[in-house]
């Protein structure tokens, strides 16, 4: 289906029209909210210190520019995409977790439930150490002053206000059903921060880079083909109906199986979690907390400035993330007793378990591919950033974020597109 289609019929239909708008209109307020600071931080310091540590870098992108603004959102969806993860983690070794997981929407509610309550305390946490080491980071720098109690339970409440309101906004944009709220949130920091990066690489621009920036385009080419090709490549399993419907004459039918059934969120996982013990040593280090331990604490972050190390375990984190997300979103039991029950069967397998390993071994296999794939795709940026050297800095980063806007637009527009076949449209 052409995008021109989609998008034109998508605005000529009024509910999909209104919906659309309220999603924009929540948008625009987490824009205006990222750029609400919180009072006693030099501006012009910070960016510096950002653009000298790339963990810092990507937490900034995934508060939506909030965090080098020191806005009330500066931990953007950080701390529930943290309970998000620790839940999901749950369910696979807590049988009561798992139990409620299955028992459908109430089940999932309550866990939902948990998962907010879980984000506050979370989010607070994460708010202390952030302004910590935002003020240990400054050395000489006079990025923050040093805050009073008053001032730390300002802040604290604050960001932690911030971060839930953000969190709101993001579950009334997965309600509207045309894409992840988390994700779209994410999506439009991304968005809303490029005009500002390509301004810096126009400020930083050389003649004698010329051939860099060539190299630069293509390789932010190549990351968006081979992107849209893993979001739309798909294996389809045969479906055999025991129950020959005469009036279409359809017998066969095909079940696909997406390449990448967990979309954009490994990566929202992985960038969640490769920043963490880089950012854990540095505040230890700096807050002197075990100062025995220093040497390790400087092991730690002498490990993770390694690119070649930070890339490998990048592209664990993917890898894995892929498959974990896979095992919570598909569910080859339901599916095998889905198509028990309306009399189908995959050619050559028998229904119950022999279907449910069927579709296991299928799964594994394609998501190994998948996962791979999109595990290279996510440190090419990095090899690039090496290859290139100095020049191009916040290459990581940009790459990163060119994944998840790539991602999060695919998944959009197939949302849209299964609204769209919701209202009885025809496409040619």
């Amino acid at each position: 289906m052409q995008l021109r289609t989609i998008l034109s019929k998508t605005f000529k239909t009024k509910e999909l029209r209104k919906k659309i708008l309220f999603v924009i209109f929540l948008l625009v307020i987490f824009r205006i909210g990222a750029h609400i600071s919180i009072p006693g931080v030099d501006a012009s310091q910070l960016q510096v210190l950002f653009d000298q540590n790339q963990a810092l870098g990507l937490l900034n992108v995934f508060s939506g520019g909030a965090l080098q603004n020191f806005s009330i959102m500066m931990l953007g969806v950080g701390p529930y995409i943290t309970a998000s993860i620790i839940f999901q983690l749950l369910q696979m070794i807590v049988p009561r977790l798992e139990e409620m997981a299955k028992e459908g929407g109430v089940g999932q509610q309550k866990i939902q439930q948990w998962t907010r309550w879980l984000s506050v305390p979370l989010a607070a946490a994460q708010g202390y150490a952030t302004i910590n080491l935002l003020q240990s980071s400054a050395g000489s720098q006079s990025i923050l002053a040093a805050f009073s109690f008053m001032d730390w339970v300002v802040a604290i409440t604050a960001v932690v206000g911030g971060s839930l309101f953000l969190m709101w906004i993001g579950e009334l944009i997965s309600e509207q059903k045309i894409g992840n709220g988390v994700s779209l949130v994410i999506f439009a920091g991304i968005v809303a921060s490029l005009p500002s990066i390509v301004q810096q690489l126009l400020v930083s621009f050389d003649s004698s880079q010329i051939p860099s920036f060539l190299g630069f385009a293509v390789i932010m080419l190549v990351t968006i083909i081979a992107v849209v090709f893993v979001t739309e490549a798909y294996r389809n399993i045969p479906i055999s109906h025991a129950r020959h419907h005469a009036q279409n004459g359809q017998q066969n039918s095909q079940l696909p199986l997406r390449v990448n059934q967990a979309g954009v969120i490994p990566i929202i996982f992985a960038v969640s979690l490769i920043v963490m013990p880089q950012l854990a040593a540095q505040y230890a280090l700096q807050m002197n907390i075990f100062p025995t331990l220093a040497n390790a604490y400087n092991s730690v972050i002498s490990f993770m400035n390694n690119q070649f190390n930070y890339g490998a375990i990048y592209f664990l984190l993917v890898v894995i993330f892929t498959y974990f997300y896979t095992a919570v979103v598909f569910h080859p039991d339901r599916i095998a007793e889905n198509l028990q029950r309306g009399g189908s069967f995959i050619p050559g397998v028998r229904p119950g378990k022999q279907t449910v390993e069927y579709l296991t071994f299928i799964s594994n296999r394609i998501v190994l591919a998948g996962a791979v794939f999109l595990g290279l795709i996510a440190v090419l940026p990095i090899v690039v950033q090496g290859a290139l050297g100095g020049s191009f800095q916040n290459i990581a980063v940009g790459g990163t974020s060119l994944l998840i806007v790539v991602s999060v637009a695919l998944e959009t527009i197939k949302q849209l597109e299964a609204q769209l076949l919701l209202r009885n449209y025809e496409y040619l």
